[in-house]
């Protein structure tokens, strides 16, 4: 068996089509929700919870049976029917570009979706390869729980001042000392990283003078 290779994509003005719309496709879809892409469901019914978003125009819920012209020009393809004949007639149209997952078939799929949450900027997601789903939502859940909404504030200081870091520091060494010292513990529990981190720079400017 060949290992997946790990990738975060960027779906802003992609066009992602999602085959059904039960409770598989509602979890795929409040995923998808957020990264910018173009989300189109297709199925005579539809969740209680995707036919609100459609109606608030999040998405566009085409209320009819799969047909292969609504994958034109798709990026991405869900598959998420209880139909395997459908699910299969899925997978013949797609076109050699377009990358496709089906529900409960990673082994037909060319992707599969791991467990995953968001803080902020940061991003963690757990995978098993498909043995077990089940595993992979344990592990996330206990991950939730260390890596705490504090997080969400931490990844803004980290990227406000590396940016910084990287513009205003000449010095080389000074600049590595930097970056590795604001992702200390010290800064993360913080009550006022800014200041920190300002007594931290002219303390190494002062040393590094001496």
């Amino acid at each position: 068996m060949n290992a997946n290779y790990p990738i975060m994509l960027q779906l802003e003005g992609r066009k992602v089509v999602l085959v059904g719309a039960g409770e598989v496709a509602e979890r795929k879809v409040t995923g998808l929700l957020g990264t910018g892409a173009e989300i189109i469901v297709v199925s005579p019914e539809a969740t209680d919870e995707i036919q609100r978003l459609a109606a608030a125009g999040k998405i566009d819920w085409q209320q009819k049976s799969f047909s292969e012209e609504v994958l034109k020009d798709a990026f991405m393809i869900f598959v998420a029917t209880n139909d395997k004949s459908i699910n299969q007639l899925v997978k013949n149209a797609a076109g050699r570009h377009q990358i496709l997952t089906i529900a409960n078939d990673p082994e037909g799929s060319d992707f599969h979706v791991p467990a995953h949450f968001q803080r902020g900027r940061l991003s963690i997601a757990v995978s098993t390869g498909g043995a077990s789903p089940t595993l992979a939502g344990k592990i996330r859940t206990q991950l939730e729980q260390q890596f705490d909404v504090t997080y969400e504030d931490y990844l803004e200081f980290l990227f406000t001042t590396r940016q910084w870091i990287l513009k205003e520091v000449q010095d080389s060494t000074l600049k590595r000392k930097l970056l590795t010292a604001i992702v200390s513990s010290e800064f993360l529990i913080s009550e006022d990283r800014d200041a920190d981190f300002s007594r931290l720079y002219k303390c190494r400017i002062k040393k590094d003078n001496i």
